[in-house]
């Protein structure tokens, strides 16, 4: 299996390699750690899956390369949504998905790093027809892969300035079905023009504004990582949570999490009386907990 596995000095703390490699690699004073070697072939794929997630590619092995061959990546996480994996340095290390529609096609939410051999990976899967940005830190390649894809970008106007030239423009804070099936739902609070995606009552794209924490066991919203305002972000989640149904919390940030709906609405409704008692804040990275 190897036991030459370690995380270099360029891990920023972002926690994507403890997502996928948990047990295996863990937080120690403030960045990632190998805390155990593989044992067996899951283990190994699992180191594998977050060395080839890794924004800095920090998470190598004494011994040998990368083996391009154990890449994961589009890793299936049910029957309709894929992780893209390979995180961008310009997007904040975010999580990106593909989330494949009954026609077959596909839609990107957020990116991953550019290149063309992972937009030719993705293109095999079928025809992406949009790729969907949640808020400004995620925009970075999203302009290349809608060009690419022959695809419609889109974002919310009060982040407009992150993609000026995406193809469609949300507004307000209604929701609003923007393809069959797939509802934007407006919420103002990590940055002015942060949304959720909402897919087929079952999956929500989450960008920075709501993930699951495996410290809390819930769901959680950054409280020291807001750039616009918590107070927005109260008043948002107490209009939207009501009007969701969803069991996929699927965030750029933080842990991913599947729950009935039921469960995941009480879950909601938590994290709004919770979000309603907070104050602003300075932003604090380290004070963040995953």
């Amino acid at each position: 299996m190897g036991n030459d596995w370690y995380v270099d000095d360029r891990c920023t703390n972002c926690d994507v390699a403890r997502q996928l490699a948990p047990g295996l690699i863990e937080e120690v004073g403030g960045r990632s750690e190998i805390v155990r070697q593989p044992r067996d072939a899951t283990d190994l794929a699992r180191l594998n899956a977050a060395a080839f997630a890794c924004h800095t590619r920090s998470i190598r092995r004494h011994s040998r390369s990368l083996d391009a061959a154990a890449d994961p990546f589009p890793l299936a996480l049910d029957e309709n949504v894929m992780l893209c994996g390979h995180n961008s340095r310009h997007t904040a290390a975010a999580n990106s998905y593909l989330l494949r529609r009954p026609s077959g096609t596909l839609m990107m939410v957020d990116t991953p790093r550019w290149s063309d051999e992972l937009a030719t990976r993705y293109e095999a899967l079928g025809q992406v027809t949009d790729v969907l940005l949640t808020h400004r830190d995620h925009a970075a390649h999203g302009r290349r892969y809608a060009d690419r894809f022959g695809a419609r970008l889109w974002i919310h106007a009060g982040d407009l300035a992150a993609a000026p030239d995406a193809d469609r423009v949300l507004r307000g804070i209604e929701p609003a079905e923007i393809a069959d099936g797939v509802i934007v739902h407006p919420l103002p609070g990590h940055t002015e023009g942060s949304v959720l995606y909402v897919a087929d009552e079952r999956y929500c794209f989450s960008g920075d504004s709501i993930y699951w924490s495996r410290t809390k066991d819930a769901l959680a919203v950054a409280e020291h990582v807001t750039w616009y305002s918590i107070k927005e972000l109260a008043a948002s989640l107490a209009r939207t949570a009501p009007l969701l149904r969803f069991e996929w919390m699927l965030p750029g940030h933080g842990d991913r999490k599947q729950l009935a709906p039921e469960e995941m609405a009480a879950q909601l409704r938590a994290l709004t009386a919770h979000t309603r008692q907070l104050e602003p804040q300075s932003v604090d990275f380290t004070a963040h907990q995953w």
